[in-house]
């Protein structure tokens, strides 16, 4: 009867130390991306919004680093080139089987603390008509094994979301 006191007052112990010293984080594992293309622009955007936290892990493997610094007067001279050597490892958008490169437009950070997103806009010619598009995104899925990534497609009058993850990544769609 003693011992299991014993040994159920260890187990409470180490759940407790286990929790006390994980690092505080955003409470979701979750990127968001929107693509959106009318026939009448000819202008496929792709607005792709990451956590700070999660972008920072990946690319200097602190959560808290400011070593990059993005959207900030020290932004570093080497974070954009970082943040697009990952990004071309776990995402890209094909329009009409062509993959397109990824150049970033602009960055803009929102929110705070744990919270705080970098979002990155991307934005391309690309005439009529869009037939398919593909889409894989499998960022942080490296990192986190709940990651999620969830995208909206808007094309001309017609919207999709997808929830994509580590087991399913990638997505075609033909209009």
């Amino acid at each position: 009867m003693t011992l299991r006191c014993v040994c159920t007052g260890s187990l409470l112990s180490l759940v407790f130390l286990v929790q006390s010293y994980s690092a505080p984080a955003h409470p979701l594992r979750l990127s968001l991306s929107e693509i959106e293309y009318s026939d009448d622009q000819q202008v496929l955007t792709i607005n792709l919004r990451l956590f700070l936290t999660d972008v920072n892990e990946a690319l200097v493997f602190d959560p808290y680093s400011t070593e990059l610094a993005f959207c900030q007067s020290n932004e570093s001279p080497h974070a954009e080139r970082l943040l697009l050597e990952y990004l071309n490892q776990y995402f890209y958008v094909k329009a009409n089987g062509a993959q397109l490169a990824l150049q970033i437009k602009s960055k803009q950070l929102k929110g705070e603390g744990d919270d705080t997103t970098l979002g990155v806009l991307f934005e391309y010619q690309h005439p009529a008509p869009l037939k398919s598009l593909e889409i894989m995104n499998a960022v942080f899925t490296d990192l986190f094994f709940d990651q999620s990534n969830i995208v909206y497609v808007h094309v001309n009058d017609s919207s999709k979301s997808l929830m994509l993850n580590k087991n399913t990544s990638t997505h075609r769609l033909r209009f």
